[in-house]
């Protein structure tokens, strides 16, 4: 009997792929070194309301009206106390949280209030409550979900909020740059890519877009996924691959990796499991290692990213008993060089007022560096200025080494704000003198006579022709010396004008009004002595000065009406008594 014979097959088992990251292993962390007692807020939806740098913790808690976030040392763990200093700038609940990529001291927040605060926190903590940020950000119509930080251009901040709109910061002059108008609807999350490029965005109408930041130029579109719940999008550094997690039409959590040249079809789409809680992605481009977190979820899945087909990989996932409410990322300067730490969580529970800090680790027997997990990284040093790239330059990150070990922290003081001057709040002092109403002595002065008690200050009041005490004795009829000197005074000034107001003040102080005189007449002559004063003051020049210089002619008006209704009732009085010691002639 003849058997045919089969075909041969080939072997499809290609092995175990290799990867130096098969093993990571996420760790937690003890009781004493998490921080516990943090009254984490219940508002944030989707966003993470906790930020982290080699310096400080940033988490949004709950408060009675308003809203906060503290802002904690990393080295301050345990239980913190229920009165410790709190940020609390905001009319709303604090939406989201991120610290400046170059500047620790620097943080950002958006809230429900549609604003962006910008806050400088001191080295060491806060003393007292913080209500006064360093720039208000105000041009959303909508609350305020997004903020995201420019990786290498330095005071450059993005926005995205619930009226659909993408907004482009220059945060140093405060000032909006650009508005991106390209969505119908709420936007999930932006993610920038390596140089600052491109931004991905993802919304509430299912679809990925890739746009350019700078001219808000929509550069590719499509489906990335059709659930209805949300879904988030992280760039992958300069790979070009986008990352995307979000829900099938039949609620099955997926993950997705697209080409930003073409988001027609994925080149990847993978079913997670079913849960219902939403997926975020952090990515480090240094490893190249995505890790993916759900709300409400107790692991934290990680997979690998590769240059050709399939695309991702997946590694491991750390496993937790406590659901997690969100995660704050540290920046990989900030990690722990000697423990082989390339990434680390702050973990906000979902049901305990605990942030727990979680580190992902690289099993290695030796406790040398090692120059394969930790490649030249980010620095905190910007590539660009706002000036250079809103121009249209781009330029990679700065990178260093991380060699040494140490945690590299930076340390800017206080800037100034762009509004605030010290001739200003001269200004205001000054203005704020000058509107309060001044009790006036109508005792006349001895013309002639000096005392052994009189002063410099004394003997340079009473020459002085344009103080108000002069001018009210002027007023009074009383007489005052050294009239002459005005004339000397026009004479060796160069200015017409100049004489031609020492000549107006003589004139009204050779008058003599007397206490019978009407007060029409009182008024007419403050009138007079007011236009003076008032031509001796500097014209205003901004908005601003033209404000103040309204409010204060606007006080100066209020209190010559007074001071003509108190003086009118002093003569009025003075004529009574006057009446009464008159005898009538027998």
């Amino acid at each position: 009997m003849h058997i045919p014979k089969m075909p041969a097959q080939s072997n499809t088992f290609r092995g175990i792929r290799s990867s130096k990251f098969r093993h990571v292993y996420g760790k937690g962390s003890r009781k004493e070194s998490c921080y516990e007692n943090v009254l984490i807020t219940q508002k944030a939806h989707d966003t993470a309301a906790c930020a982290a740098n080699p310096k400080f913790v940033a988490i949004a808690v709950e408060v009675a009206g308003g809203g906060a976030f503290i802002v904690l040392p990393l080295d301050k763990t345990g239980r913190i106390d229920v009165n410790t200093p709190k940020v609390t700038g905001h009319a709303g609940p604090v939406l989201d949280l991120k610290w400046c990529p170059f500047n620790d001291n620097l943080i950002a927040s958006g809230a429900d209030d549609c604003t962006i605060k910008l806050w400088h926190i001191p080295d060491g903590g806060l003393k007292v409550n913080v209500t006064e940020p360093l720039a208000d950000l105000q041009g959303h119509q909508r609350r305020v979900s997004i903020v995201e930080w420019h990786p290498t251009a330095e005071n450059v901040l993005f926005s995205g909020g619930y009226d659909y709109q993408i907004l482009v910061w220059d945060t140093r002059r405060a000032a909006l740059m650009q508005t991106i108008d390209l969505h119908s609807d709420v936007i999930y999350s932006l993610s920038l890519n390596r140089d600052g490029s491109r931004l991905a965005t993802t919304s509430r109408d299912k679809r990925l877009r890739i746009i350019d930041p700078r001219s808000g130029k929509l550069l590719q579109e499509g489906v990335c996924h059709e659930g209805s719940k949300a879904c988030k999008a992280v760039y992958c550094g300069d790979t070009g691959l986008v990352f995307t997690t979000g829900f099938s039409r039949f609620s099955d959590r997926q993950y997705g990796v697209w080409d930003e040249k073409s988001l027609n079809t994925p080149l990847r789409l993978d079913t997670i499991d079913s849960s219902s809680g939403v997926l975020t992605p952090f990515y480090d481009h240094d490893t190249r290692v995505v890790f993916v977190a759900g709300k409400g979820d107790g692991n934290i899945r990680y997979y690998e990213i590769t240059d050709s087909p399939p695309y991702c990989h997946f590694l491991s996932q750390y496993i937790s008993g406590e659901p997690q409410r969100g995660f704050g990322v540290m920046p990989k300067r900030g990690c722990k060089v000697s423990q082989c730490e390339i990434f680390r969580f702050y973990k906000l529970y979902a049901t305990k007022a605990i942030c727990e800090p979680i580190s992902m680790i690289v099993p290695r027997k030796s406790d040398q560096f090692q120059p394969d997990l930790y490649p030249d990284t980010a620095s905190p040093t910007p590539a660009l200025t706002a000036e250079e790239w809103f121009s249209g330059t781009t330029k990679g990150p700065v990178l260093m080494s991380m060699k040494t070990g140490m945690t590299i922290k930076t340390h800017r003081p206080l800037p100034l704000r762009a509004t605030e001057s010290s001739s200003d709040k001269n200004a205001d002092k000054k203005y704020a003198f000058l509107s309060m109403e001044t009790r006036a002595d109508y005792r006349p002065l001895e013309v002639g006579v000096k005392t052994s008690s009189s002063t410099d200050k004394d003997l340079k009041t009473s020459t002085n022709l344009d103080t108000k005490f002069q001018a009210l004795q002027k007023l009074w009829g009383c007489n005052v010396k050294n009239m002459g000197d005005n004339k000397e005074q026009c004479s060796t000034s160069s200015s017409g004008i100049e004489c031609e107001k020492m000549s107006t003040k003589n004139t009204i102080n050779k008058m003599n009004i007397k206490t019978g005189d009407s007060p029409n007449k009182l008024a007419n002559f403050s009138m007079q002595e007011k236009e003076i004063e008032i031509l001796d003051k500097p014209s205003p020049k901004t908005e601003s000065e033209l404000r103040r210089a309204y409010t204060a002619q606007c006080e100066e008006l209020k209190l010559l009406r007074r001071q003509l209704i108190i003086k009118d009732r002093q003569i009025h009085e003075l004529e009574d008594q006057l009446n009464k010691f008159k005898v009538p002639n027998k």
